[in-house]
Parts: C-alpha cells; structure tokens; sequence
C-alpha cells in the first residue's frame, strides 16, 4: 500500500525528492533493475581473482561469442556487471580512460580502489542532480594491487563494498547461499571456476549450457587478464 501511495503522491517523479519515510524510490527502482539482471559471480582466489557471468541470451540466432558480458579495465583490473549493461558499458569506459591516464601521468598502474571510486562518485551524482536517473547497474570490480587481489561490489545510490566472494543479479539469494557454504579462501581458480559453473547450473533455469557462461580471470603470478575458453566450461558440465 506504501508504495501506491508513493506513486500517486508523486514521490518517484523525481531523483532529487525524498519520500516522507526518508526513502529516494527511484534509487529503490535502480536497485530492483539490478536483481533482475544477468547473475555475476566474483571470486578471490589464493591464486588471483576470477569473475563469472551468465550471458543469458537464450535466441539461438545471436553470436554468443560477440556478447561481451566481462571488460578488461587494465592488464590487473577486469569488471562485470548485472542491470542495465549499457549503463554499465559507459562506466567501464570511463574507467578504462581513468586507468589509462593514470599511467601516462603517473607511469604506474592504478590502483582497484580508485577505480571504484571514480565509479561509485559518479553513481552518486546521479542520485542528488534533477533531470538524471540512477546508473541501474551494479558492478563488480576485481584487481590485484601491491597487497594481493581486491573484490569490490559498486551498487546504484554509490556505495561500494569489499568482497571475498559476492554475486549479484538473478538468483542471488541462492547462489549466495551457496558461497557461504563452498568458499574457503584457500580455493584456486580453477576449483573457484569449478563452484561458480556448478552454482549457476544448480540456481538458474533448464536452458542453461556452456554458451551462456563468460569467465576471466587475473593470477598473482603474470597479472594478465584472461578469459576463459568455452571448452573448459563444456568439461566442467559433461563432468557434472
């Protein structure tokens, strides 16, 4: 009831006007856009970090292997999101021209955290400016610094948070549960891939296979961002 009299009210018209209850419903709006997307998995590794995403593209006419659903935004920092991905493309974008500025200024890699800063301020400008709407899109962003690999989640209203292991979109509560049980920090990449695949598989729908599912993932060792090959994915589920 709340909310319809919310709506009647007017009180979601704007991104500037706060509800009576203290609520800013458009950002509430933003943020429901983002349980509804892709599902997108993120993994600190004992050996790096990995990122896994369900394409979800379910017509058989469209050239999966051209749908990108993970962005490289340096050599160490790679990016998925779950929402609205061409609000999620334009964000990459920025952070991509951010890393790269960084080097030719500083001639140094930049470093996660500043990354999702210049993200996250961004996303909150958009919540307190009349005539924008909220970026519905929530980004994980993964990178390995001086000290080891980061994990971070980037939601709509701006706020960020650090992760060992964090999923968004579809499916959410029982994937989530899922990492609660299976991850330990001592996991590897491999066996990382292995727990995502299996997550995705047992949460989402019957149409799920091999070429829905995009990876990639950076190791300590070499910090160089690789994607991971249809093939290892069409192993992990003639195993399963």
């Amino acid at each position: 009831m709340d909310s319809i009299n919310h709506q009647m009210m007017g009180y979601d018209r704007a991104i500037t006007m706060f509800s009576p209850d203290g609520r800013l419903l458009q950002v509430e709006y933003a943020k429901k856009t983002v349980k509804q997307g892709s599902t997108a998995i993120g993994l600190v590794c004992s050996d790096g970090i990995l990122l896994v995403t369900d394409k979800r593209i379910v017509d058989p006419l469209v050239v999966t292997e051209a749908i990108e659903k993970i962005f490289q935004i340096d050599d160490h920092i790679c990016s998925t999101a779950s929402g609205i991905i061409s609000d999620a493309r334009v964000l990459i974008e920025r952070s991509q021209v951010k890393a790269q500025q960084h080097r030719v200024t500083y001639d140094s890699a930049i470093d996660v955290l500043s990354v999702v800063k210049g993200v996250c301020d961004l996303k909150q400008l958009c919540t307190q400016s009349g005539g924008l709407r909220p970026f519905g899109v929530s980004l994980l962003i993964a990178g390995i610094d001086s000290d080891g690999p980061k994990l971070f989640e980037t939601d709509p209203t701006g706020i960020f948070f650090q992760y060992h292991a964090v999923v968004i979109g579809e499916g959410e509560e029982g994937i989530e549960e899922i990492l609660h049980k299976k991850y330990k920090p001592s996991i590897t990449i491999n066996d990382g891939l292995v727990l995502c695949v299996e997550a995705l598989k047992q949460v989402l729908d019957d149409g799920f296979n091999a070429e829905r599912l995009d990876a990639a993932y950076i190791k300590t060792a070499d910090i160089k961002f690789t994607k991971v090959d249809r093939k290892e994915f069409d192993k992990i589920l003639k195993s399963k």
